[in-house]
């Protein structure tokens, strides 16, 4: 039986939630963004409810019939607008915790390809139903390839060769680089229809331990691009 595919809403957003905050726990990202173990399911959970009340205005997040998988989606035609008018959100919701947030999310703007593209923020699949993830994204990458846009997007991977992005036409470029003591987030491209250089990608970045937001901004010297 086919995957039905469908634009989440308002409605969704306590069934998904849970999906995006459980896939990040499971995970080094969630433990790095979240060190405290007894904080990180709550912390998660708020931070997955953000991203995903934020993608439904100003991106678009699809799902699966049975709510089991979720991708938000940001057309990006024209460069992105910086994410420091919505680090005050974090802040508020996250408290203390928003630090780490900040940090990654600056990193990912600076990195972010300078030519048109669709942006995969998030996705995020229930244990076991890796076949609705699959379907989901084959879903958008039709959109996108009707248009011949490339598809970009992030993953915390220490095989992005071998994974489910690279099965479907993701190509691996250097990573972000988390500090201190983080993962490894690989930069994937998935060219248009027809192939085509990942023009617009910078090198390879490292986030700066000393970074920090300050009052709701991040200080310039954030993410740091070595050869």
């Amino acid at each position: 039986m086919d995957t039905v595919i469908r634009r989440a809403t308002g409605e969704d957003l306590n069934v998904l939630a849970p999906v995006i905050a459980g896939a990040l726990a499971a995970g080094r990202l969630g433990a790095w963004l979240v060190p405290d173990a007894a904080e990180r399911a709550d912390v998660l959970r708020r931070y997955a409810e953000f991203v995903l009340a934020r993608g439904l205005v100003h991106g678009q997040v699809d799902t699966t019939d049975d709510r089991s998988a979720v991708a938000v989606w940001y057309s990006r035609l024209e460069p992105s607008p910086p994410s420091v008018a919505w680090m005050y959100d974090l802040r508020r919701l996250l408290g203390p915790y928003a630090a780490r947030f900040s940090l990654l999310h600056a990193c990912v703007d600076a990195v972010l390809p300078h030519v048109p593209h669709s942006y995969l923020a998030h996705i995020a699949v229930r244990p076991g139903r890796g076949e609705a993830g699959r379907a989901l994204l084959a879903s958008y990458h039709r959109v996108v390839e009707a248009a011949g846009l490339p598809s970009y997007a992030e993953v915390c991977s220490d095989r992005p060769r071998d994974g489910l992005f690279a099965r479907l036409g993701y190509e691996a470029r250097s990573p972000i680089l988390l500090e201190p003591g983080g993962p490894a987030l690989w930069r994937m491209w998935r060219p248009p229809s027809g192939g085509g250089r990942a023009g617009g990608l910078p090198r390879r970045v490292r986030l700066q331990r000393a970074a920090t937001p300050f009052r709701g901004r991040i200080i310039p010297d954030t993410c740091r691009r070595s050869p």
